[in-house]
């Protein structure tokens, strides 16, 4: 029987792959094109393509009845959760921790920067030769809540250290205890948000999270906060933050937009105090060695029948 690996990477790109005269694989190239690179019925371990959407990310799902491992590149495994139903019992999924979190705390830092010193605005004078000078909101001495700790929101903190950040509080699933401090339970948030400056949203979209930003999460922000969201765009409700950002009240930066992407005349795109990049959180030059690491290092734990890394679930 065929033991086929689909990957997104061209098997030759990528050192470190078992042998396949050893291991018995054989690498078949994918990156959601039209046509399959063999029959899905044989593949058994799924490199799921790198930002190509829920629908190419599920389309030979159904079809790969031999399948054992689902393996995405990407942290968040939302696209994928609608094609588990169809897969056999036991195949395991895993996500891509380790590879995107340089990447997307380095893109929040420069949302949150950019944000609070008027880059943007800085940006447009000079388009139009204006000296726009004055005062303008600086991170040091803000209060800063991470809400969703995991790896990507540890280090979002490991490069806010050095900004002299007056305090710095996290939130997750789950209330435990960390070397930089106690990390508290999403039941928290309420107390917490009126007492930040600037609000992270990191923590992965689940039926919990979907809209976690709504009305209520926002009207509880301080007047002036600053929203940063480099999680999934459904994680915040639009027409509340839309209501929040045209009254002045709050400003936000947003990597993730729902809609996504954000259609040509949507009203978020000229909502005053906002600042939109097109999810480049993890699309950078640190995502392409990791992401062949994370592969290389996967399939030689598959093929040595070793436990793998970044479990998420196992279906059944």
């Amino acid at each position: 029987m065929t033991a086929d690996v689909w990957l997104p990477i061209p098997a030759d790109e990528i050192d470190g792959l078992p042998d396949p005269a050893e291991s018995g694989l054989t690498y078949r190239f994918w990156d959601g094109g039209p046509d399959f690179p063999a029959d899905p019925a044989d593949c058994v371990f799924y490199v799921v393509p790198y930002m190509k959407g829920t629908e190419i990310a599920v389309r030979p799902m159904a079809a790969m009845t031999s399948l054992r491992v689902v393996q995405t590149l990407s942290a968040g495994t939302d696209h994928v959760t609608p094609g588990l139903g169809s897969l056999p019992e036991g195949v395991v999924l895993c996500n891509a921790k380790g590879v995107h979190e340089a990447s997307t705390a380095e893109l929040t830092l420069t949302l949150i920067l950019a944000s609070l010193r008027g880059i943007p605005g800085f940006v447009r004078g000079q388009d139009k030769e204006e000296w726009r000078a004055g005062f303008y909101p600086a991170l040091a001495d803000k209060a800063v809540l991470i809400v969703g700790y995991g790896s990507i929101g540890a280090a979002i903190e490991d490069r806010l250290a050095p900004f002299e950040c007056a305090r710095v509080a996290r939130v997750a699933r789950s209330a435990r205890t960390t070397e930089r401090g106690p990390v508290q339970a999403l039941a928290d948030l309420p107390a917490l948000l009126p007492h930040a400056d600037v609000v992270i949203l990191s923590t992965p979209l689940t039926p919990d999270t979907h809209h976690l930003a709504d009305a209520g999460f926002l009207a509880r922000m301080k007047d002036g906060a600053l929203l940063v969201n480099v999680a999934r765009g459904p994680v915040v409700d639009t027409k509340a933050l839309l209501a929040e950002a045209q009254s002045g009240r709050i400003s936000a930066a947003l990597d993730v937009t729902d809609p996504e992407p954000l259609p040509a005349g949507h009203p978020l795109w000229h909502a005053p105090g906002v600042l939109i990049s097109p999810h480049v959180g993890g699309s950078t030059s640190a995502f392409m060695p990791r992401a062949k690491r994370l592969i290389a290092g996967q399939l030689t734990r598959f093929a040595e029948r070793e436990p793998l890394r970044n479990t998420v679930l196992t279906t059944g």
